[in-house]
């Protein structure tokens, strides 16, 4: 090296040297006075920031605590820490015991305190597929194809629930968009940030979270998923639920009419149901009383076909052998004629007694008949009460119940006129038969008279007369009696069809019945658990409300319950980055750390 440039070189040493211990002294000189006494602070603030690995289990974790100072001095803070920084001042930081003291001179102070055994009040739990099958994140790194992240958060039983109950969970990831396409996160937002896609998720206080994220990739890199807690604090308005309020009312009082209305129904198909059984127990006495009668006509019929073939050999016997007759034979005649006399008077007293329990038989069965409701229900109010909410088998019951009623009163209105016929033709039978014995009578009684005159000539002649009219007359009305009895036959077998559907009513009525009491049961539960619907409403709106306004939510330190005027704690969380490992390049020879003298020479090589 040359003298000149020595020269040079000392030259501007000495230059320098006197601004430079100028600015040492001032520097020294304005370093503030330690604070003396006990200190004081408003309020701390503790950030818990924790790093996890790409799976989600916890690695990491120190708290940066923050107070705003009121007073400057001594402050005691407390914490479980292994070590502790001041980042705040040059005034040391003594810890003991899990007690922190240290010296704040400022406004502010922090200092960050590490944690070794301190777990974070949520669990997370990530996993990763690659076109389908689960692989590790050091297995994605660099690869291409359909990539899906599960994650799952759910609170962790080993730390405290104060935070799991509180906070709102956020979770990010970042995505870069050279790498990632169709990215599709189903219960997650998607925003663009710069050229990166970032995809977050919220999960309210108390919930545990189940998040996917799906994409398509190009040589796999991905950011640390970024997790940040913080309290949900903000308040909740409840809302205007009046007109809400008023329709579910009117849903109430539509549900409690229908109750009614279907009570009524109830109350109608059991009227219904009691005079089918009236219905169905006069037909059956009216069968009965129509069976026996039928099985009573081959009888009447054979005991009118005698007194018919006795009337017609009494009538040839006279005319043939009236002069030979002597008194004995004519007084036989006389009983003969009594005792057809006697036998019409049984088939007339039969008839009477036929047609009394004919007539009870046929007024049950009519009253029966006459108790089915006039109702007109049409196809459109069918629909309308299954549409009301009533089981909609039961309704179709009903139809079938009040269809078959219907076609019952309308098949006994066409048929009840012959129905009522049938008492004023066994009168008139009976009342024939009533002159054909008083004629019989008549005519024996005077032929006994003629016998006590002897004026036998003149009464036969009167009595022949008298039988052959008789006979020719009877003639007709056991044809008469014939057909009606023919008519008595087939209305015994036609009826057993219409008693048949009488029971089969019955059992359907009976089956209504029973539906028709299911159902007002069903609406009556209905009516109950909605008649009051709006302050059941309103409830669940102040429980959701009262769920998720944290509002009223006063902080503890997550550190040490030791610790005072606590106004936030939050959490920063983050996994690690899943990337290809960087090449580090050291050197052969780290060089040695330069004085100021070497470098104020090199300044002139």
């Amino acid at each position: 090296m040359s003298l000149k440039r020595i020269i040079a070189i000392i030259t501007t040493v000495f230059l320098i040297l006197p601004t430079f211990l100028v600015s040492a002294t001032t520097q020294n000189s304005t370093d503030p006075e330690v604070p003396e006494g006990k200190g004081n602070f408003s309020e701390k603030h503790e950030v818990v920031y924790t790093t996890l690995n790409a799976f989600g289990e916890q690695k990491n974790m120190y708290i940066v605590n923050n107070f705003n100072i009121t007073e400057p001095g001594k402050i005691k803070d407390y914490g479980p820490y292994t070590k502790v920084e001041n980042l705040s001042n040059l005034h040391g930081i003594n810890m003991q015991d899990q007690e922190v003291e240290f010296i704040a001179d400022g406004d502010q102070f922090y200092y960050q305190g590490t944690l070794d055994d301190k777990t974070l009040p949520w669990s997370f739990d990530i996993t990763y597929t690659l076109n389908g099958r689960e692989v590790t994140p050091e297995e994605l790194v660099g690869q291409d194809g359909q990539v899906a992240i599960h994650i799952t958060t759910e609170a962790n039983n080993q730390a405290d629930e104060i935070y799991y109950e509180n906070y709102l969970l956020q979770i990010s990831l970042t995505l870069d968009s050279e790498r990632f396409s169709n990215i599709n996160a189903p219960d997650g937002n998607i925003a663009t940030a710069g050229k990166n896609k970032q995809v977050t998720f919220t999960v309210m206080p108390e919930k545990n979270g189940d998040f996917t994220v799906e994409a398509q990739a190009e040589d796999f890199e991905m950011e640390g998923i970024e997790l940040n807690a913080m309290p949900s604090s903000m308040s909740i308005d409840s809302p205007d639920a009046n007109d809400m309020k008023a329709e579910m009312s009117s849903l109430s009082e539509a549900t409690e009419e229908v109750n009614h209305g279907v009570e009524e129904l109830k109350n109608g198909i059991a009227e219904l149901n009691d005079g089918v059984q009236q219905l169905q127990s006069g037909s059956k006495d009216y069968q009965d009383g129509i069976n026996q009668l039928a099985q009573e006509s081959s009888e009447l019929i054979e005991g009118s076909q005698s007194i018919d073939h006795a009337l017609e050999e009494i009538s040839s016997s006279l005319n043939s052998d009236s002069g030979n007759m002597n008194v004995g034979e004519l007084e036989q005649l006389q009983q003969g004629l009594y005792q057809i006399a006697d036998g019409l008077k049984e088939t007339e007293q039969g008839l009477e007694e036929l047609n009394d329990n004919y007539q009870q038989a046929y007024q049950a069965l009519n009253g029966s008949m006459e108790q089915i409701p006039e109702y007109n229900i049409n196809e459109d109010q069918i629909q309308e009460l299954i549409q009301s909410g009533a089981d909609p088998e039961v309704v179709n019951q009903l139809a079938e119940t009040y269809k078959a009623a219907r076609t019952a009163k309308g098949i006994y209105q066409e048929v009840q006129q012959a129905f009522a016929a049938v008492p004023s033709t066994l009168d008139t039978v009976t009342k024939s038969l009533s002159e054909m014995r008083a004629n019989l009578t008549t005519m024996a009684d005077e032929l006994g008279q003629s016998l006590e005159n002897m004026d036998v000539a003149q009464s036969m002649q009167e009595l022949q007369e008298g039988l052959n009219t008789l006979s020719s007359n009877y003639k007709t009305f056991h044809s008469g009696l014939v057909e009606y009895t023919d008519g008595v036959s087939q209305l015994s077998n036609s009826y057993g069809d219409i008693h048949s559907g009488m029971t089969e009513l019955l059992n359907g009525t009976h089956e209504l019945e029973d539906g028709a009491q299911d159902l007002h049961n069903g609406t009556s539960e209905l009516a109950d658990s909605t008649a009051d619907l709006p302050e059941q409403m309103q409830d669940e709106i102040d429980n959701m409300i009262n769920e998720y306004d944290k509002s009223d939510f006063e902080p503890v330190s997550f550190v040490s319950p030791k610790n005072e005027k606590v106004e936030t704690v939050q959490f920063v969380i983050k996994t690690d980055s899943i990337k290809q490992d960087e090449e580090e390049v050291e050197e052969a020879e780290k060089e040695q750390e330069k004085g100021f003298w070497e470098k104020l020479l090199d300044l002139f090589r």
